[in-house]
């Protein structure tokens, strides 16, 4: 595949515009896997900081990143539990300077998971 087409590059560049396109590429199975259980879905983001944090990404682009997901699971996915209904509602009613901020805590959570 095309580095092009990922969005984090190699030389640490991270391209939040593919966020939705590299998530609607995980198949249907694993992502109900991922989203059925909180404790599961904090497992699968805390390999994926540890992941951008081996490659050099700062908090601030690991929160970018987040906040493309957290908007696309706020759109297009139905929460599968009460924690995800609960960040689902804040998402929802968050200012975009609060969006920021709870994807900055969503990353140090994930941190502190993995």
């Amino acid at each position: 595949m095309n580095e092009n087409n990922h969005v984090i590059h190699k030389d640490g560049q991270v391209a939040t515009e593919k966020v939705e396109n590299a998530i609607d590429k995980i198949a249907p199975e694993e992502r109900e896997q991922i989203l059925q259980n909180f404790d599961a879905f904090k497992e699968y983001l805390g390999k994926r900081i540890a992941m951008g944090e081996s490659i050099g990404l700062g908090e601030e682009q690991m929160a970018k990143i987040a906040e493309k997901v957290a908007d696309y699971l706020a759109a297009k996915e139905e929460p599968r539990n009460r924690e995800e209904k609960l960040l689902q509602e804040l998402w929802n009613v968050g200012k975009e300077e609060e969006r920021h901020m709870l994807a900055h805590m969503l990353v140090r959570l994930a941190q502190h998971t993995h």
